[in-house]
């Protein structure tokens, strides 16, 4: 007999995660050591197993060097995990590495806090430090 919950729903692979929508914008005030925070509190992707959703709250906060993300294609960017299939902890990294590439930040953080599943929640971070 086949067991009614061992059902799978399909998830979009990495290559879907829209890096080509990230946009840079000039930074006026490169050098100031200025904060920039931003939080995305409906962050969504699945896992990479079941195709069930993760839901958390992703924050981004980094010092720009000359360059600044703009929001509108952070937005299509974050939008694009929705689907795809990534373990909570990946998420981060591959979020701090795609933004790190586009604006060479003097520092940048990135921090998710995963709605419970299965009674555990998750909390990670990824920091980046310009040499």
């Amino acid at each position: 007999m086949e067991d009614k919950y061992a059902r799978r729903w399909d998830v979009d692979s990495y290559d879907t995660i829209a890096t080509e929508v990230l946009e840079a914008i000039p930074f006026e005030y490169p050098g100031s050591k200025t904060d920039v925070v931003y939080t995305d509190p409906e962050f969504t992707s699945v896992c990479p197993w079941t195709g069930l959703p993760d839901f958390g709250t992703l924050t981004i906060t980094y010092v720009p060097g000359d360059k600044l993300v703009e929001l509108k294609s952070l937005k299509y960017y974050l939008n694009s995990f929705r689907n795809v299939g990534i373990l909570q902890e990946h998420v981060v990294n591959r979020v701090k590495e795609d933004l790190v590439k586009l604006l060479n930040p003097v520092s940048l953080t990135v921090e998710a806090e995963f709605r419970p599943r299965g009674g555990i929640s998750t909390y990670v971070r990824a920091d980046y430090r310009r040499a």
